[in-house]
């Protein structure tokens, strides 16, 4: 097995064509399980394997807990996508990152403007050593490059159908 290495800081490069260019597509599919519920008791599967997790509703709302739900694995995503982000960010800019961390809370609620459901995000980001200037600026550099951010700035493109 060969070792891991960071990804090259030419992702950082400008893209300018005139559609979006696919680099990745992660597909993931959800069954429900034994309650037929996919938040309660579902199964999330990657096409290639590599993702497999049993869902369950946490004790907060009224489920068993014992298994994941979908606002630990959004956290889990975007931490690793902003860490990501940031660390080649630091990177090409010559900024000395060690022992960085981020920690990426999800809350599910309820929204007082539809009376339905809403999700909130808060990020901390721990940089050792890293003059606090400095710092702000790679963090606020951050939130233009990583896709999760600028998700939840933004919003995104989204389409659902019937197969």
């Amino acid at each position: 097995m060969s070792a891991i290495k960071t990804p090259p800081t030419s992702l950082l490069d400008k893209y300018t064509g005139e559609e979006v260019q696919p680099l990745y597509t992660a597909r993931v599919k959800l069954t429900g399980g034994e309650a037929r519920h996919g938040r309660a008791s579902g199964v999330a599967k990657s096409d290639d394997g590599a993702l497999c997790v049993d869902l369950r509703l946490p004790r907060e709302l009224g489920g068993p807990g014992g298994g994941t739900n979908p606002e630990q694995l959004f956290a889990a995503g975007f931490a690793a996508c902003f860490h990501g982000a940031m660390n080649l960010i630091a990177s090409r800019s010559k900024i000395p990152v060690r022992d960085s961390s981020i920690q990426v809370s999800v809350t599910f609620g309820r929204d007082p403007s539809d009376g339905l459901f809403l999700l909130e995000v808060g990020t901390e980001v721990t940089l050792p050593g890293v003059d606090r200037t400095i710092a702000t600026e790679l963090i606020r550099e951050t939130e233009r490059v990583c896709p999760y951010s600028k998700v939840l700035r933004q919003g995104c493109e989204s389409t659902v159908w019937l197969t």
